[in-house]
């Protein structure tokens, strides 16, 4: 009777304790809050419960005025392509291709830069003036039968390519519009390494979007510019602003929201954006553009020399007395560098006062500059260092301004007449540069079987990329049992016809 007692007390003890245990768990609840009444969108949250952050940002660490002020200046570029513009072999020879892209061209198709198979393609570009120029990257635009930009505020214009240089990959096009927002150059040689910047594009016509990321190097080769010519000039701001496709032709802009590059390129293995993104400098980036604006074609100065980065072990081979700079292995005959005094040996440590230590930093120097301009070169010859005065000369040896019509003027050859082919004409049929012939029936070439109008893109193993091709070619060829002519009508058949040959 006693144990039963004390079992009874004890389950009482029990439930008084689980009592008062729910008792204090509920004195503990919030007050219930009263549903407010809301529409019947079933997208509408309940913000008036949310509280607002109290966490003031730090200064420097604010991105929205810059982002405000900038996106309303970065377009949707939109592609037509009317004939295919890259096969599988092209894709594995192109390097670009291949290393922007990585081994996942098919994902691109219809998205960004050049499709497999003919269709459209796309990109972003920055209004860089408020009477409608924009810069983006020529590889988003290179051999588009047609070309539109949609601007932030969904407006839709067709655009006019005012000109493109494949050696920085940058383009200027031309909209009919007046008044637009656009983004101001900054200087991208004062940007650091760690500093803040937005990466800003507008992809798949979805409005602009903004990453943020930091300069994490400067003066990058990543060696996709690569041309037969060696003209390519690479000295690309890395940051990892994630990019992804569709936003190459964007903006990098910094916190004040002034243009410091024109995103470009990735380094991925499956053309999503993997931790890098690179982007041509504004200081260089500027002078193309006003190049392509006044000349149609970029000023190219060159110093004229050959050179190679220092490192530990040619500092011990060549007994050098420093490992900054850049080696100098040759000049050319009658270039500036020559004129100078430079000779092999020398290491040149400064353009300007701007210590170059790289090739490519040495390039993005002196392509700011056209022929004729004057820069100071500081060298060292042996424990000597020495300044001189290099007068920058073109890639033909002089000082002159080098136009349009000199790198594709017509020319007469044999009583033909060469004519360059219409970029229009060169993107519908898939072509890179070629010769249109003409004046067929008064000329030498009436008793080949070719038409007024046919297209010579190819002689022999030599591509065409400009009428004086085609005298050079034929001309080499007079020493040899003669010379196979390779080309297309503008209906697109191709033909061949043998010159010189029995």
């Amino acid at each position: 009777m006693q144990a039963k007692q004390m079992m009874l007390g004890l389950f009482g003890s029990a439930i008084l304790g689980g009592g008062v245990a729910v008792g204090g768990y509920k004195l503990l609840e919030p007050a219930p809050v009263a549903p407010q009444a809301v529409a019947a969108d079933p997208q509408v949250r309940y913000t008036s419960e949310m509280r607002s952050s109290t966490y003031a940002v730090p200064e420097g660490l604010n991105f929205v005025a810059a982002a405000a002020a900038v996106t309303p200046a970065v377009v949707h570029v939109m592609t037509e392509y009317a004939a295919p513009a890259v096969d599988q072999r092209q894709a594995q020879m192109d390097p670009f291709l291949r290393q922007f892209f990585g081994d996942q061209l098919e994902q691109f198709n219809g998205q960004q830069g050049r499709p497999r198979g003919g269709g459209q393609g796309s990109g972003s570009g920055v209004i860089i003036a408020a009477n409608g120029y924009i810069v983006t990257n020529n590889h988003v635009i290179d051999k588009a039968s047609k070309i539109e930009v949609v601007l932030d505020d969904k407006r839709k214009f067709e655009a006019e390519l005012v000109g493109a240089d494949p050696n920085t990959d940058l383009a200027v096009l031309k909209v009919k519009a007046d008044n637009l927002p656009f983004v101001k150059y900054g200087n991208s040689d004062d940007v650091r390494v760690g500093e803040w910047v937005l990466a800003v594009g507008n992809p798949f016509n979805l409005n602009s979007t903004v990453t943020a990321g930091i300069i994490s190097a400067k003066g990058r080769n990543i060696d996709i510019l690569r041309r037969k010519d060696n003209m390519g000039i690479e000295s690309f701001i890395q940051t990892d602003a994630v990019v992804n496709p569709g936003n190459s032709g964007g903006a990098l802009v910094n916190l004040n929201g002034d243009l410091v590059g024109i995103n470009s390129a990735i380094a991925s293995h499956t053309g999503s954006f993997e931790g890098y993104a690179f982007a041509i400098p504004s200081s260089l980036a500027s002078k193309v553009v006003d190049d392509l604006l006044k000349y149609k074609v970029v000023q190219r100065a060159l110093l004229g020399v050959n050179i190679q980065e220092v490192d530990a072990r040619l500092a011990a081979e060549k007994k050098l007395n420093t490992l900054s700079g850049v080696y100098v292995q040759g000049t050319s005959a009658n270039s500036a560098a020559a004129a100078a005094g430079l000779k092999t040996g020398d290491v040149i440590t400064q353009i300007n006062s701007v210590p170059v230590n790289t090739s490519s930093q040495l390039q993005e120097q002196v392509a700011r500059f056209r022929p004729g301009d004057k820069i100071k070169v500081n060298f060292q010859r042996g424990s000597q260092a020495n300044e001189v005065t290099a007068v920058l000369r073109n890639a033909t040896g002089t000082t002159g301004v080098v136009r349009e019509e000199s790198v594709s003027a017509a020319v007469k050859y044999e009583g033909a007449t060469l004519t360059p082919v219409p970029a229009r004409e060169q993107a519908k049929l898939g072509l890179e540069g070629g010769a249109k012939i003409s004046g067929i029936q008064g000329s030498n070439f009436r008793e080949t079987g070719m038409g007024d109008g046919f297209i010579i893109t190819r002689i022999d193993k030599n591509q065409v990329t400009k009428p004086a091709d085609v005298k050079k070619y034929l001309d080499e060829a007079r020493n040899k049992s003669g010379a196979l002519v390779e080309g297309v009508y503008p209906d697109g058949r191709k033909a061949y016809y043998p010159i010189g040959q029995e």
